[in-house]
């Protein structure tokens, strides 16, 4: 998956010099830095007056506590996908669709809860993969000519395999699987620089 992410921001980066001005743009989400620290960013390129294509990447490498009170919710993710504007690319409401590879670990709420006898956590850890589809919406307001701040939600779905663990420290497996999957795609909060 890495080397496709590379491929296509290489792709947007070597068509940039091809077309006119302000069809380039790159992004990043400060929804996911404040909502779990999530570092991303997405490059986008204009093919016409109201399509653009996109590729993002997103990571959280953080744990938090030690022990038994250990926390996380590590992701790495990449998605591609094209965006239909019905004015004009960069500016006012828009859907996306597009494709998503997410491997991800996090732990249950619970592990920061002792268990009754014990005094230590009794949460699970998670940890797999999930590859799907995502639709989301949302509004691009202009600031200037090179500045956007986007606006946005949507879902998406598709597979998930996975390994549950009883505890985030003693690796001891409580189940896994595959299970077909739909959750929240993002919550936008988006900074845009259009070159």
């Amino acid at each position: 998956m890495n080397r496709l992410y590379w491929m296509i921001l290489g792709l947007l980066l070597a068509t940039a010099g091809v077309s006119g001005a302000q069809d380039l743009s790159v992004s990043t989400n400060i929804a996911d830095y404040a909502r779990t620290g999530t570092l991303n960013l997405e490059a986008g390129y204009g093919l016409a007056r109201h399509w653009s294509v996109s590729a993002g990447v997103k990571y959280n490498p953080y744990s938090f506590g030690t022990g038994d009170d250990l926390r996380f919710r590590r992701q790495r993710q990449y998605s591609a996908g094209a965006r239909w504007w019905p004015w004009h690319i960069y500016s006012g409401w828009w859907v996306d669709a597009r494709l998503q590879y997410q491997e991800f670990a996090n732990t249950d709420e619970r592990s920061l809860q002792p268990l009754p006898l014990s005094g230590r956590g009794g949460g699970t850890a998670t940890e797999g993969d999930r590859y799907g589809a995502g639709v989301l919406a949302g509004y691009s307001q202009m600031l200037g000519r090179h500045f956007n701040i986007d606006f946005g939600a949507g879902l998406w779905g598709g597979w998930s395999s996975y390994v549950t663990y009883t505890c985030p420290t003693c690796g001891r497996i409580s189940s896994s699987g595959a299970k077909p999957f739909i959750l929240p795609a993002d919550i936008i909060l988006a900074l845009n620089y259009i070159f």
